[in-house]
């Protein structure tokens, strides 16, 4: 054991092999990231052919056991920051994402505690108090850092659950779930996130519980249907547990209006929850802020900052309007959040959480607007949204791409549309445009992805990466055109 030292520690011996570990690795990352390929086109056959696991009884030591990961791991690694990955809501991070990074895992805070995440716990409340007054909510601390957006999702769900619940009298945290369950309802557009559903059946209503609202063409959530639907409801003898509007669907960046949807449940004393885990890096936005406007006004709203904020994962976060809602899911544990403590003012976030142990992934934020400033992170977000505008305006005018709906925030969705009539029917032209997505992944030159919008099979380009131009997407479209006549013609 001594002579591995594998504890990271202050003694000589153990600060040597950190310094030894770090060095190694962040050479090969150096390395790795000058590779001209954005994906090395292994398929899952030869990746699980590839790699291998070999716990040797001995050890193999850090040097070996690095050596092995970037082998087997990073070298088939798929470079997010590469101008020609642009398939899903990945991002590449910020070098000082990566250097917050260094001194989470260093340190090892769990935020469950004050006393074992001192100055951390402090700057996870002031960073939540400062995302609060972006929101427009009343000054307060009401929030926490989680995983990302579907534990947030969950967080506004049950949240709003056991409030429904209590104003009947009715305590889900001391007795459970009663009553005839088939007949409360959760709405959301028909493009929000699969979450929903999987959140409402993780708290014991099932999918059955989630009632679609229709959307219109650029698939923001109908206000109008929403009312029908919500009258229909309540003609039916169901109950209505919550709204759940979003700020940016996955494929079409699609922001539901807010506003509207805020008051037409005020009317109704509905909790509205919006998941803006895409949409809500708008709140630093100096072009395209307005798109969130009436988001001060709900219960409840996700964010993530592993998507447009630039931040390495995991990093989201969910902010709760009222504090009072918190006591719906706390817990008194004398060995986190003891009585004692709390008379003596000792804050505790695990109260806040649906986690024990957590990450302190609020540094990665802290340091993020710290070292860029407000006014240069506003403009690499809303890089990717105006480089979208500029795409569907190039693509719009390329004979062989079609482009399948107008951008809202940094997604272009299209699909290759060959001008000559050789595709026999819409189900040929979905099979190709599937095929040129497969076929570039493949070859290990782009990323797109395949999806559907209105019936439609096509790609997306999902441009977070601020240092993608419009020349490297032109570079990228060619791509895509020569891979579908190259289809073609095999």
């Amino acid at each position: 054991m001594s002579g591995l030292n594998p504890i990271l520690a202050a003694s000589a011996q153990s600060t040597e092999a950190y310094k030894q570990a770090i060095e190694q690795s962040s050479k090969a990352v150096v390395q790795w990231l000058q590779q001209p390929e954005m994906y090395q086109g292994k398929s899952v056959a030869e990746l699980r052919e590839r790699i291998t696991l070999d716990f040797n009884p001995q050890g193999l030591g850090n040097q070996a056991a690095i050596e092995r990961a970037v082998e087997f791991f990073l070298k088939d690694s798929l470079s997010v920051h590469h101008p020609q990955c642009v398939a899903h809501l990945h991002c590449p991070s910020l070098v000082v994402s990566q250097a917050a990074e260094v001194l989470i895992n260093a340190t090892n805070q769990s935020m469950d505690s004050w006393d074992q995440s001192p100055s951390a716990t402090i700057i996870e409340m002031k960073l939540i108090e400062w995302l609060r007054s972006q929101v427009g909510y009343q000054a307060g601390d009401a929030g926490v850092f989680t995983s990302g957006g579907t534990q947030s999702n969950l967080m506004g769900l049950m949240l709003a659950r056991d409030a429904f619940f209590a104003r009947q009298g009715h305590s889900i945290q001391q007795d459970g779930l009663v009553g005839n369950l088939k007949k409360i309802k959760v709405f959301c557009s028909e493009h929000a996130h699969f979450s929903v559903q999987k959140n409402m059946a993780l708290l014991g209503l099932g999918y059955q519980s989630v009632t679609l609202v229709k959307t219109d063409a650029f698939a923001r959530m109908d206000v109008n249907d929403l009312r029908e639907k919500l009258a229909q409801a309540k003609a039916n003898g169901e109950q209505i547990l919550a709204i759940v509007a979003t700020a940016g669907t996955t494929d079409a960046g699609a922001i539901d209006p807010l506003r509207a949807i805020a008051g037409l449940a005020a009317e109704q004393q509905i909790w509205v929850h919006v998941d803006a885990a895409w949409g809500g890096a708008l709140l630093l936005s100096e072009r395209y802020r307005d798109y969130l406007d009436g988001i001060e006004l709900v219960d409840s709203v996700t964010l993530d900052f592993h998507k447009q904020f630039f931040q390495t994962i995991s990093c989201g976060a969910f902010l709760l309007k009222e504090a009072r809602h918190y006591e719906l899911m706390r817990y008194q544990a004398a060995y986190l959040n003891s009585e004692f403590d709390e008379a003596q003012g000792v804050p505790n976030l695990v109260s806040k959480s649906l986690q024990t142990t957590r990450r302190f992934d609020a540094l990665k934020l802290w340091m993020g607007l710290e070292a860029l400033g407000q006014k240069q992170y506003a403009q690499i977000i809303d890089h990717g949204v105006t480089l979208a505008q500029q795409v569907a305006h190039y693509v719009s005018e390329q004979p062989s791409l079609e482009l399948v709906m107008q951008p809202q925030l940094a997604s272009v969705l299209f699909r290759y549309r060959p001008t000559a009539s050789t595709i026999a029917d819409d189900a040929a032209l979905a099979l190709l445009n599937q095929r040129i997505g497969d076929a570039l992944l493949d070859s290990g030159r782009a990323n797109v992805g395949v999806t559907e919008s209105g019936g439609v099979t096509c790609l997306k380009m999902t441009l977070l990466n601020p240092t993608v131009t419009l020349e490297d997407i032109k570079t990228l479209l060619a791509l895509v055109e020569s891979t579908g006549q190259a289809l073609l013609a095999a």
